[in-house]
C-alpha cells in the first residue's frame, strides 16, 4: 500500500476489514462480506456498547440515519443514488460502503457529457476481433457489467453529467438485470448475480445539467447528503483527513486548535454572507464545504513544511484560503476583501489571537492576486 498514491478502502482498511469479518456472525444478505450492522460500524466507528475487542475509527462523518438508510437501500434491489452539494462526502461514502459490502470499491463509471453506452455495458478490443471475430474473449466489459458479473457493487460518479441516452441505458440495467449483446450468436446475456447493485452521485448544484427522468428515478432511493454545519462535525472530518494527509508526507506538523478554530469559524462567516446574499455574483463561486476546508487547510501545511518555517502560521492559512475560494475575478476577491474589513478586521481588534495575523496574511494575498 506504501507505494500508492492513493489506495482504495478495501486496501487501505483491508485488516480491519479482516478482522470485521472475523467476528462478524450477523446475518448477510445476498453474498455481502459484512452484515449490515458491521458495514455501518466500519464507516461510523465502533462504540463501547458495541463489545468488540477492538477499536474501529469513525472514517464518514455524517447523520447515523444516513448510512442506514444507504445500506438498507442496497440490500433491496434498488439503487442508491446519493445526492447533495459538492464535497459534502458522497464519494467516499459510496467508497467506503462498496469496501464493506464486496471489498471492490474501483468498479467506477465517471459522468461526463463524452459518457457513452459503452462506458455502462461493453466496448470491443478491435484487434482481437479483427484476428478471432467477435466473442466473448475479445469483448471488454464495462465496470458496471463487471460488478453484474461478480455479484458487487458498482459505482457511477455525478450521474446528471451524462447524456439522457446514458441514463436511458442504466433505467435497463437497473430494471432487468441483465445486459444483451446482440453481437454474440451464444452466450449473449449477461445476468446480474445476487448482490449486484449501483451506488450513483449527482450534485444538487448540476440540477438542470441533465436532469433525471421519472422512470430512472424511480429506480433509485435517494439520499440527501447534507452540508456539515455543526461544528464540532466539522472539526472531526477537517482533523481525520489533515492526519491522513500528514501521515501521507511523513509531516511532522501539528494544527493549533487556535488556527483551527479560525478556518472553521471563516468558513461559516463565509456561508452566513452567501446565504444572506441577494444574488450569484454577490456570492463566491466555492461551495464552501468540508472538502474546501480541507483543501485549505492541507494547502496551508504543505506551504508551511516545504517553504515556511516548518510549523502552521495564521498568515499561511489566510494565503491559502485568498488563494484556494478567489476562482473569479475580480468577483471574489471583491467578496472576500470585504469578508476581511467587515469581519475579520473588528474581530481581530476585538479578540486579538491569531485574528489580526489572518487579517494581514489575508491582505497581502488578495494584494497579490489584484
Amino acid at each position: 500500500m506504501s507505494d500508492l498514491l492513493r489506495a482504495p478502502a478495501e486496501t487501505k482498511y483491508a485488516e480491519e476489514l479482516d478482522w470485521l469479518e472475523s467476528v462478524d456472525d450477523g446475518p448477510k444478505p445476498f453474498s455481502w462480506r459484512l452484515s449490515p450492522k458491521m458495514v455501518r460500524l466500519f464507516i461510523l466507528g465502533s462504540e463501547r456498547s458495541d463489545g468488540l475487542d477492538r477499536e474501529i475509527p469513525q472514517k464518514w462523518f455524517g447523520d447515523r440515519s444516513l448510512v442506514e438508510r444507504a445500506v438498507v437501500t442496497l440490500a433491496s434491489d434498488r439503487g442508491l443514488l446519493l445526492i447533495g452539494d459538492p464535497g459534502t462526502g458522497k464519494s467516499w461514502l459510496a467508497e467506503l460502503l462498496s469496501a464493506a459490502i464486496c471489498r471492490s470499491s474501483t468498479l467506477v463509471v465517471q459522468g461526463t457529457a463524452g459518457t457513452t453506452e459503452d462506458h455502462i455495458k461493453y466496448s470491443w478490443n478491435v484487434s482481437m476481433v479483427i484476428a478471432k471475430g467477435q466473442s466473448r474473449e475479445s469483448m471488454i466489459p464495462s465496470p458496471i457489467m463487471t460488478a453484474m458479473e461478480t455479484g458487487a457493487i458498482g459505482r457511477f460518479e455525478e450521474l446528471t453529467r451524462s447524456t439522457s441516452d446514458v441514463q436511458d441505458a442504466l433505467i435497463s440495467i437497473l430494471s432487468e438485470k441483465y445486459i444483451s449483446v446482440p453481437e454474440l450468436d451464444s452466450d449473449s446475456i449477461v445476468f446480474a448475480k445476487p448482490g449486484f447493485s449501483v451506488i450513483a452521485t449527482a450534485n444538487s448544484r448540476d440540477r438542470g445539467v441533465n436532469d433525471l427522468s421519472s422512470a430512472l428515478k424511480r429506480r433509485f432511493n435517494f439520499v440527501r447528503i447534507p452540508v456539515v454545519t455543526n461544528r464540532k462535525s466539522e472539526a472531526e472530518i477537517v482533523r481525520f483527513r489533515t492526519e491522513e494527509l500528514l501521515r501521507r508526507h511523513q509531516i511532522d506538523l501539528d494544527v493549533p486548535p487556535t488556527l483551527l478554530d479560525v478556518l472553521l469559524q471563516s468558513f461559516a462567516d463565509l456561508r452566513a454572507s452567501a446565504a444572506a446574499a441577494g444574488s450569484d455574483d454577490e456570492k463566491l463561486e466555492s461551495a464552501l464545504s468540508s472538502a474546501e476546508q480541507i483543501g485549505v487547510l492541507e494547502d496551508a501545511i504543505l506551504h508551511s513544511n516545504f517553504f515556511g518555517e516548518r510549523e502552521l502560521t495564521a498568515r499561511a492559512l489566510a494565503s491559502s484560503l485568498v488563494g484556494s475560494l478567489a476562482r473569479r475575478e475580480p468577483e471574489d476577491l471583491a467578496i472576500l476583501n470585504k469578508y476581511l474589513h467587515g469581519v475579520v478586521e473588528p474581530r481581530s481588534k476585538e479578540k486579538g489571537g491569531s485574528w489580526p495575523e489572518f487579517l494581514e496574511g489575508g491582505r497581502d494575498a488578495i494584494a497579490t492576486l489584484s
